[in-house]
Parts: structure tokens; C-alpha cells; sequence
């Protein structure tokens, strides 16, 4: 199972907060629906500015890890490194999923039936 490791900061690039987890995209929503859970409102943790995808856990653990002891400019030159105008990346992540095929559901029969009635 694939794992992201992930750095989010507020409007201002106040501050740094190094994530990891196994659905970035549910994640993010989190983030949005509890906007004060970390910091005040001024301060809402809602622009996504760096994400790597890692494939095993223990590779993603281990990078976690890492990342987490990085000073302010370590991370902010890794930031840079791919996204230099700091560029809110959720926006592509929402299209990315809304591209993806979705999988049919098909209905039961007895739902089926439902809908045919006369």
C-alpha cells in the first residue's frame, strides 16, 4: 500500500507541519473540515506545498521520520526544489481524482425492482 509524506502550511507560510499518510486526497479533507484542530483560525493548515508518494510503510516511516528533524530552511529548500512559488497542489489532487475512472456499481435486484414499479 502506497503511503504520502506531506508538507502543509497556512495562507501566511507561517508554518511547516510534516504529514504522513495512506490517502492524501481524505487527508487533505480533514484538514478542511477541522481547520482550528492545530492552530487558530488565522493560522488554518490548508495549502498542500510538497508530497512524495512512498511505497512500502517502513520506507515512508523511515522518510517520515527524516523529514520531521528538518530545520525551517531545510524544508523550505526541499519546497522549492519542486514547487518554488508555492503553488497550493490540492487543487491538481481533486482534479486527479475527479479524472479517475470510478468504478460500477451495479444495483440489486430487489433495488431494481424498486425502481420499476407500475
Amino acid at each position: 500500500m502506497k503511503r504520502f509524506i506531506y508538507i502543509i502550511t497556512d495562507r501566511n507560510r507561517n508554518n511547516l507541519h510534516v504529514g504522513l499518510c495512506s490517502d492524501l486526497v481524505k487527508t487533505l479533507q480533514f484538514y478542511h473540515q477541522m481547520p482550528t484542530l492545530f492552530f487558530d483560525s488565522a493560522q488554518q493548515l490548508n495549502r498542500l506545498v510538497y508530497f512524495e508518494e512512498i511505497n512500502t510503510e517502513e520506507q515512508a516511516m523511515d522518510r517520515f521520520k527524516f523529514m520531521s528533524t528538518f530545520t525551517r530552511p531545510q524544508k523550505e529548500k526541499m519546497i522549492r526544489s519542486v514547487n518554488p512559488n508555492w503553488v497550493d497542489l490540492t487543487i491538481g489532487l481533486n482534479h486527479e481524482n475527479s479524472m479517475r475512472p470510478r468504478p460500477m456499481i451495479r444495483p440489486s435486484i430487489s433495488a431494481a425492482r424498486r425502481l420499476v414499479t407500475f
